[in-house]
């Protein structure tokens, strides 16, 4: 209880930071909104550039596939095994130390990269563009790290005490294994508030997810669904999605938004190790510009434009990749049991020929996905194609969260 006051006071009061000089900028880095990932272009000890994921709930960098045209030399140490969430044994990765990055004008020195001896993600596959990896960071404690959403910019500054800019409010922060934790208040969905120790993971393609067994676990809304939430370095990840009633991040209310229970099975691992009890995702952090300062442990946050955008799901329930760049037809992956999608006849294999009037030929795979999440009180129409026959298949799109 006393640990909990102690955040109530930290969160709510205004901090006693003294300090009256503005940042200092050392470098501006330009970055891509790819889904709600964050992908920047990185060049390791001289390579060609990598486009990798910017990733808060991972330290090291990680390597997860390389192309024909792309050029990489690491220090090579040895292998190690690397785990994450889901529910299998872990990976098998390539272990190099005291790489150089460059990105943009910014160096950034004596990082750690793992290249996996396995692609277990299939990034440039889901999201339709060549992801070459995740970009940790560990560098974040070298720097005063600015996420612009608006301007789609990393900003690095001086690594000292600054006035808190106009408009921003503070959150303190928890560093364990060199992640970042928040302790937030979350109002579940039997109107009940609580406070929750949360990773900020901007790798994570979700609003958030809960751990929902163990001791006084977030509770599991009574309107729930069955859902794939994702491949980890264990495995997969399954569980439920439904909506909460409220996420408060540093004051500012986000309501209704629809989050995750992953199976215990999947996420032991990563709860055992910490008082940890969830995630924070890209879906409710891209809705902020956000101020990393891991050395003295506070994040500051302020709205953007995301920031009043309604919480949507995949209401299809399709998964898709994009198998191969010469083939612009997304092959379906992963169809949820019991969706509008499953019930209209849709299959894994299928290719997708057209949504609705969006030819699959020249639709980017995230536009395609974004029709999947849109409610509406017509059908969706598909043209599939399985085993050389085409299929008009209709998608009724009502959300039941």
């Amino acid at each position: 209880m006393r640990r909990i006051l102690l955040y109530m006071i930290l969160i709510f009061l205004p901090t006693g930071i003294s300090a009256t000089n503005s940042l200092k900028k050392i470098a501006s880095v330009p970055f891509r909104m790819v889904g709600s990932y964050i992908v920047i272009e990185v060049s390791i000890n001289g390579s060609t550039k990598l486009n990798l994921i910017l990733d808060s709930g991972v330290t090291p960098t990680i390597i997860t596939e390389l192309n024909a045209e792309d050029s990489l030399t690491l220090n090579y140490i040895g292998k190690t095994k690397i785990k994450g969430l889901g529910s299998g044994d872990g990976i098998t990765a390539y272990t190099s130390y005291g790489n150089e990055f460059q990105t943009g004008k910014m160096k950034l020195i004596n990082q750690t990269t793992f290249l996996l001896d396995k692609d277990i993600f299939s990034l440039s596959k889901h999201v339709g563009t060549k992801i070459n990896g995740i970009l940790g960071t560990n560098f974040f404690k070298d720097y005063i790290i600015k996420i612009d959403h608006n301007l789609q910019r990393i900003i690095f500054f001086e690594n000292k005490p600054f006035k808190i800019p106009k408009g921003y409010t503070a959150i303190p922060m928890i560093i364990e294994g060199n992640k970042m934790f928040v302790t937030i208040p979350v109002t579940e969905a039997d109107w009940s508030t609580r406070y929750a120790q949360m990773l900020l993971d901007t790798g994570a393609e979700l609003t958030a997810w809960f751990r929902s067994t163990g001791a006084h676990p977030i509770k599991l809304p009574e309107k729930r669904i069955r859902s794939y939430i994702g491949q980890g370095l264990n495995g997969e990840i399954e569980g439920y999605m439904g909506r909460i009633y409220m996420i408060n991040i540093g004051g500012h209310v986000l309501n209704y938004p629809i989050v995750h229970f992953p199976d215990s099975a999947s996420i032991t691992g990563a709860i055992l190790a910490s008082e940890r009890e969830g995630t924070v995702g890209s879906q409710i952090l891209n809705r902020f510009n956000l101020i990393f300062d891991q050395k003295r442990n506070m994040l500051y946050v302020k709205p953007n434009w995301k920031f009043n955008k309604p919480f949507t799901y995949n209401i299809a329930g399709i998964e898709m990749i994009q198998e191969n760049p010469a083939i612009p037809f997304p092959e379906i992956c992963h169809v949820r049991e019991g969706s509008p999608a499953d019930l209209a006849g849709v299959k894994v294999g299928d290719r997708i020929i057209q949504v609705n009037e969006a030819s699959a030929f020249n639709t980017n795979i995230n536009v395609l996905r974004n029709y999947f999440e849109t409610r509406s009180k017509n059908p969706l129409t598909i043209l599939l194609m399985r085993g050389g026959e085409n299929l008009i298949l209709k998608i009724e799109m009502k959300s039941v969260l």
